[in-house]
């Protein structure tokens, strides 16, 4: 679990294939966290697991799945990646609850940029559902507040609109989006668990009518 607060921006170093996958090697980029092999790494939204830790960098493993369906398998030598270590009890709840479980990827719609700085993002269904006006979000490993859900002609969710402050441009990826990038989505996980819920109970009071 992590909170959605970067620790520190990383820059990958080596891409390689392997059987199961593919190994990253990434600079921590002056982090003085030392994970341990085994330990978790929230990577730009992705939850991943340390392989080792050393002068190298930071080694981890990633399966094909993953691959497919995040930002991970796009990721080339001098990347930019979001770093956050896993939270514990007495870790400062300063963001939301992040599982590091990215839900789907997002395409950029729009970015405006300067004093205003606002992202406009296209998300999948499984994201999308789950979208509500100042709830939750986490983009890249982010945790940001949806400013305003986008709707299709019909009113259903198709995306969201977020700003960024000076402080997270500066300390995150998220300065580097441009329109029609990719981006790691996960949905805030209470949304998720609260319709899996109502839709269970919806559906037992059907199958008892």
């Amino acid at each position: 679990m992590f909170t959605g607060l970067v620790e520190s921006m990383g820059k990958v170093q080596t891409v390689e294939k392997t059987a199961a996958g593919r190994r990253l090697v990434i600079d921590p980029g002056g982090w003085d966290h030392v994970p341990d092999p085994g330990a978790s790494i929230c990577v730009s939204g992705c939850c991943l697991t340390i392989v080792s830790a050393g002068d190298t960098g930071f080694v981890f493993d990633v399966i094909h799945r993953s691959l497919e369906i995040t930002t991970l398998g796009g990721l080339q030598p001098g990347d930019l990646v979001n770093l956050e270590r896993s939270a514990t009890m007495a870790t400062l709840l300063g963001g939301h609850l992040v599982q590091g479980h990215v839900d789907g990827m997002g395409v950029i719609r729009g970015v405006d940029s300067g004093d205003d700085w606002r992202i406009r993002i296209d998300a999948p269904p499984e994201v999308s559902a789950h979208l509500v006006d100042r709830g939750s979000i986490t983009i890249d490993g982010v945790s940001l507040t949806v400013a305003r859900v986008l709707r299709d002609d019909s009113g259903r969710p198709e995306g969201l609109e977020v700003a960024l402050i000076p402080e997270t441009l500066a300390r995150t990826t998220l300065v580097n989006h441009r329109e029609g990038g990719t981006v790691n989505l996960e949905a805030d996980a209470m949304a998720k668990m609260v319709a899996v819920h109502v839709e269970r109970i919806l559906a037992e009071r059907q199958d008892g009518a």
